[in-house]
């Protein structure tokens, strides 16, 4: 008859664990909490630092563009402001040496937006009362629309870059939230690791004020 076979458990699978208390498993479930909550929130933070970047990309792009349009536009009426006086003074010589029908061509040749201010300026009688503006080009009819334009898009470009600027600060609040959550991952994971109560305690408590820290930032920024 065989002799019967003494099937011997291991160790391991033999030895009864070490009783956790519950103390610990409220720590580990409070841990566990704040490392998902802390989470969530590093999610939200760099999506809406990656909005707010992308939104300062355009404000400087769209400054850009404003302020190119705008150096067009003043160069367009500095070379409209150059062939109004030009005109003008063509005009004045040819009137006071008496060639009236040369005078006539050149008047006839008056941009429409200088000649409001051209008969504003003769209406003061120039030729005889000193105390008139030299040529028309200072007489408060004359207007230039590239000239407005250009004040326009410099307002635009400022007012784009400001946005800009404001943009870059709020993605960068985001980034230094985002830098306050990730500690908070790390105090959450090291309390788990701690077998002394009172330093996982002080650890989870450290972890949270972080979190709460951060927590608050994040609600006092605007978002997208």
């Amino acid at each position: 008859m065989p002799e019967p076979v003494h099937v011997h458990a291991p160790h391991e699978l033999s030895e009864t664990h070490a009783h956790v208390g519950g103390r610990e498993r409220v720590l580990e479930l409070l841990a566990v909490i704040l490392m998902s909550l802390a989470t969530v929130a590093i999610a939200w933070s760099g999506y809406q630092a990656a909005r707010w970047s992308g939104l300062q990309a355009q404000r400087y792009a769209e400054s850009s563009t404003a302020r190119a349009e705008a150096n067009e536009a003043d160069t367009q009426a500095a070379e409209e402001r150059l062939e109004d006086l030009t005109n003008f003074n063509r005009w004045l010589e040819l009137s006071t040496a008496g060639a009236a029908e040369l005078a006539d061509l050149y008047e006839a040749r008056f941009r429409p937006e200088f000649r409001p201010a051209f008969e504003a300026w003769l209406e003061d009688d120039p030729l005889n009362n000193p105390g008139t503006n030299p040529n028309p080009l200072l007489e408060p009819e004359y207007e230039l629309e590239a000239e407005t334009r250009a004040a326009q898009l410099d307002e635009a470009a400022a007012e784009h870059f400001e946005g800009g600027r404001e943009a870059t600060e709020t993605g960068d609040k985001y980034v230094f939230t985002t830098v306050f959550l990730a500690a908070v991952l790390f105090f959450a994971g090291m309390s788990m690791r701690f077998s002394w109560l009172t330093m996982r305690i002080a650890v989870l408590v450290l972890g949270a004020a972080f979190f709460t820290f951060g927590l608050v930032q994040l609600l006092g920024l605007p978002t997208r």
